[in-house]
């Protein structure tokens, strides 16, 4: 969705998917699990159209992907000097947009922060899509490079839903650009490595880097993403996962609306000609993601918006390569390419501990939709201010006591009852297959804007959640109706019993 974890750097997923041996990437301290060259794809020959058979493949298409390139920012970063010895208030593991914001936002009430990260200067790979008004609350309408004024769904080749709520695309350049430069002016300091491991002690916590650096702190922020470098899980970790390819292309023409970003398209007339890709569409869909920029510069991207296990990177390529060639979209070059793997639900890591966490670390993605860059960026003032207002303090407020006053505060009991509900619907998204999705969103985008503008964007909490449920069942089909009484029984049981085990 809009806020897929895009990346090109190599990393270890900790949590393999199942059948999926491709390249997936991300920033930070992320560690990587190695996916397929384009030099390993076979080249199948795949029909398109009526009886023609193309030969296309995703090795075909991976053959225009240019060598990735690497851009840092032009900064003279201000480093950490470990000789002094100092204690900083807070160091924080990781330098993504979540990790910034919050080390932005302490040191401008004066606290001492060191930000920690193996390539501190390198401009982000990841492409983020987020809805307008949502950046738009946090001042930062600059950071927008591109903006539509609305978007469209395509449930099927009949129907079709308008979303009169504006889209844009992230300048990751800029934005930053514009978080590197506050912290700069407030001094927070940098280093440049990878943190091997944390000690607590009773009033700060030792990291120790890879470098032999070891920073001493009062807090310590894992901003490190899926990762979970630091922070501590003890429940089995079972999540969905939202998979997914993309491509920023030049291309000879395309059908799209330029005024228009395509957020979901299920339509699966592509795979007419295919039996045995439009049985596993049928079974597990994919849909389009587009941002058409011009009448010949566009982004693709075919995603599954979650599976257990996760699809394989190659059986998305296929299914895009197929709807390319139906669309008549004749990739001419392609700019850069993005490989999605993204953790969905699961349990919420051990609450509290010593160590804070934000972003994808704390569980903080949306379990029915994958959207996560909005959310942690609002949440980083919260712990910011928290931070601030113990370490701070005269009370004398240190260690663990510190930190589980901030993980109360980014946690609090309707954030936690929110996700539970948010995990409830992933649990029924899970068991959807093509024509059950369809109707699904056919009744979503139909309900008030309110409702699903709520949903998605995570400003619903537990008593408007029970009401958008109930508008959902009553513009669902009588059909949908009895798909989700039958799916989501055992899914909505578990979720009252979660509830009801979760006190303040």
């Amino acid at each position: 969705m809009d806020t897929l974890l895009k990346t090109h750097n190599k990393i270890q997923f900790l949590h393999p998917i199942h059948g999926v041996a491709d390249k997936v990437s991300s920033f930070g301290s992320f560690k990587g699990r190695n996916f397929e060259s384009k030099s390993q794809f076979k080249k199948p020959h795949i029909k398109f159209g009526k009886g023609l058979c193309v030969k296309a493949s995703s090795g075909a298409l991976l053959e225009l992907v240019p060598e990735t390139k690497k851009e840092n920012l032009d900064f003279e970063l201000p480093l950490y000097n470990p000789s002094k010895g100092v204690v900083v208030d807070l160091a924080v593991v990781g330098g993504g947009p979540a990790g910034l914001a919050v080390a932005q936002q302490v040191s401008e009430a004066g606290l001492s922060v060191c930000s920690i990260d193996p390539s501190p200067k390198l401009i982000w790979p990841n492409n983020y899509g987020v809805w307008v008004d949502e950046f738009e609350a946090m001042d930062l309408l600059d950071c927008l490079e591109t903006t539509w004024s609305g978007a469209v769904v395509y449930i099927d080749d009949k129907t079709t839903k308008d979303l009169h709520r504006p889209y844009g695309r992230v300048n990751r350049k800029q934005l930053k650009s514009k978080m590197m430069q506050k912290c700069i002016t407030n001094g927070v300091k940098f280093h440049q490595a990878k943190v091997l491991k944390v000690i607590h002690e009773e009033s700060k916590s030792l990291l120790i880097c890879n470098d032999g650096v070891t920073i001493q702190a009062a807090v310590v922020l894992d901003a490190t993403g899926f990762s979970r470098c630091l922070v501590q899980y003890d429940k089995q970790y079972n999540p969905g996962y939202q998979v997914a390819y993309g491509i920023l292309a030049e291309v000879e023409e395309h059908p799209f609306d330029v005024d228009k970003m395509v957020f979901m398209d299920w339509r699966d007339a592509h795979l007419n000609n295919n039996k045995e890709l439009k049985e596993r569409n049928g079974k597990i869909p994919t849909f389009l993601y587009a941002m058409p920029f011009s009448s010949q510069r566009i982004f693709l991207e075919e995603t599954s918006l979650v599976a257990r296990p996760g699809l394989p990177m190659r059986d998305i390529q296929e299914r895009m390569v197929a709807r390319l060639n139906h669309l008549g979209i004749k990739v001419k070059s392609i700019e850069e390419d993005e490989h999605c793997v993204i953790p969905m639900g699961g349990p919420l890591p051990v609450l509290p501990q010593r160590v804070v966490g934000i972003g994808g670390t704390a569980g903080m993605v949306h379990p029915s939709t994958g959207y996560m860059v909005a959310r942690t960026l609002a949440a980083a003032p919260i712990v910011a201010n928290a931070i601030v207002q113990y370490l701070g303090s005269d009370r004398g407020v240190r260690g663990n006591d510190l930190s589980a006053e901030v993980w109360k505060d980014l946690w609090p009991i309707e954030r936690r009852r929110q996700r539970e509900f948010f995990c409830f619907g992933m649990d029924i998204l899970l068991k959807l297959d093509l024509h059950s999705t369809r109707r699904f969103f056919d009744a979503f985008f139909n309900l008030e804007p309110r409702y699903w503008h709520g949903f998605l964007s995570s400003r619903l909490f537990l008593p408007e959640l029970v009401s958008f449920g109930l508008a959902l069942f009553y513009h669902a089909s009588n059909t949908s109706r009895l798909e989700i009484m039958a799916k989501g029984t055992l899914p909505l049981v578990n979720m009252v019993n979660n509830l009801l085990k979760d006190k303040e």
